[in-house]
């Protein structure tokens, strides 16, 4: 119990608000950016308008796109959400809004799903239970009276424990035998890049793939550790930029470095993120009525009864800052705990799944792996007329456009929605209750192509589910 305790006091302790205020800056900075550019780049088209079929998520079947316009007003109210987080305007409202529909046009179509839109999806969710709107913010500007300086420990630490969940699970299952002995799929990707200039010459020699794999796991596994570490921050810090700008410039994945830069900053002291803002707010704002708010601000300002804040109302007592009426953590704890009970248990779901779960798939999503493999497909469907007898192949290109077509050729679950969606549309046509069978022929990080289901199995007669799927081949190729 006295442990208990002791984890309590430890959360409850207040802390400077300015970690959490580089926080929200930077998410809200970089959904901006990466709207703006997902906009600029013709990608609300290509991805949600074009496409005459998207794939769902398992129990979110519900989720559609909008129409044309509709898409590009969501767009338009997610990127005003999310500047209006970055600036602290309307914050509660404006974070609901940004999470809600950033998560929505993930939810659209699976075959966009991104570890990184995963991860900035739960951010933007927390960032609605945190009073990150205190300081530097324009509510500050609108409302002084809920200026403050300090806020409970666990507002800042949920942030580094979601980040050391990712950090931690995407070392801990690169630790297996084709990453670490055989350097795969690191052996086909670095070589690929040797034309990067400055380290180009370094992507051509043999030992190389080994070293990035043994680094990446080392790195993935214990970097949150030197960053929690103030003596080994900064160089910590220093890889963290050499990590994330290696694999932005080898691979194309978007603005995920950027997110990772961005986000370990909450590891930094709250020293560090305390002289920022105040050069950030000498640089760039009127210094004179700045510090005159301040002076009229109190660390524990009056706070009404119905404030769901009230718990970062804190006193200065004898044995050290307590929190007062921690209201918050009392009705929201359990929704914390089983939040992140979440968060570290249901990666290992694929235990209990039987085979490789580079190859089924099974349990594989939502867990943070992170670039493990490189997987590749081809799937040719064909669909029988009952009535008749008559089999004719499909061309997958006249539904799907070719990031479409090439995530699902090799992911078992969207291969049964495909075949799914055939047979609805063929019998519209009227084909006499169609069976759609495939032959999908995927290889794993280069070995040779294997066929991933019995290519005679009628797939419309399938259902997807958390079972086990027993019509998949379970032995990868050797």
């Amino acid at each position: 119990m006295a442990t208990t305790r002791n984890i309590k006091n430890w959360l409850s302790r207040p802390i400077s608000i300015a970690p959490l205020i580089t926080l929200r800056v930077v998410i809200g900075a970089l959904l901006v950016f990466s709207t703006a550019r997902f906009w600029a780049l013709g990608w609300i088209d290509d991805h949600y308008v074009r496409p005459m079929f998207h794939f769902k998520y398992f129990g979110f079947e519900w989720v559609e796109p909008l129409s044309a316009t509709g898409m590009y007003v969501v767009h338009a109210l997610l990127l005003i959400s999310s500047l209006c987080v970055m600036l602290g305007l309307f914050y509660r409202l404006a974070a609901v809004a940004q999470f809600l529909l950033f998560t929505y046009t993930e939810l659209i179509d699976l075959t966009y799903y991104l570890n990184h839109y995963y991860f900035v999806s739960i951010v933007c969710g927390l960032l609605i239970f945190v009073p990150a709107n205190r300081a530097y913010s324009l509510d500050v500007l609108r409302k002084p009276a809920i200026f403050q300086k300090q806020i409970p420990r666990w507002t800042i630490f949920i942030f580094q424990l979601q980040l050391g969940i990712v950090y931690f699970y995407a070392g801990l299952w690169k630790i297996n035998h084709d990453w670490l002995a055989n350097a795969l799929p690191l052996k086909i990707w670095v070589p690929a890049n040797d034309q990067l200039p400055l380290v180009g010459w370094l992507f051509q020699q043999k030992i190389t793939p080994y070293l990035f794999s043994w680094a990446g796991m080392l790195y993935d596994v214990t970097i949150v550790f030197w960053l929690a570490w103030s003596r080994t921050r900064p160089w910590a810090y220093l890889t963290v930029i050499v990590f994330h700008t290696l694999t932005g410039l080898m691979f194309q994945i978007g603005v995920f470095p950027l997110v990772m830069l961005g986000a370990t900053l909450i590891f930094f002291s709250e020293k560090w993120h305390e002289r920022v803002w105040n050069w950030v707010s000498a640089t760039f704002t009127k210094p004179s009525r700045f510090r005159k708010r301040d002076s009229n601000v109190s660390v524990n300002p009056p706070v009404e009864r119905t404030d769901p804040y009230r718990m970062t109302n804190v006193e200065h007592t004898e044995s050290g800052s307590r929190i007062r009426n921690s209201s918050f953590a009392i009705h929201h704890s359990p929704l914390i705990i089983l939040f992140f009970a979440f968060q570290i248990l249901f990666p290992w779901r694929y235990l209990l799944y039987p085979g490789n779960v580079f190859w089924t798939e099974e349990g594989y999503r939502f867990s943070w792996r992170v670039m493990l493999m490189e997987k590749a497909g081809t799937a040719t469907f064909f669909v029988k007329d009952a009535k008749t007898g008559r089999e004719g192949e499909v061309v997958n290109s006249e539904f799907l456009n070719p990031h479409q077509e090439k995530q699902m050729a090799m992911q078992p679950d969207m291969i049964l929605q495909f075949a799914h969606f055939l047979k609805k549309h063929y019998e519209q046509r009227g084909v006499s209750d169609p069976a759609v069978r495939a032959e999908v022929y995927v290889t794993l990080n280069a070995r040779p192509s294997r066929l991933l289901i019995a290519p005679n199995i009628d797939l419309t007669k399938l259902r997807d589910g958390w079972s086990h799927k027993t019509w998949l081949t379970q032995s990868m190729p050797e």
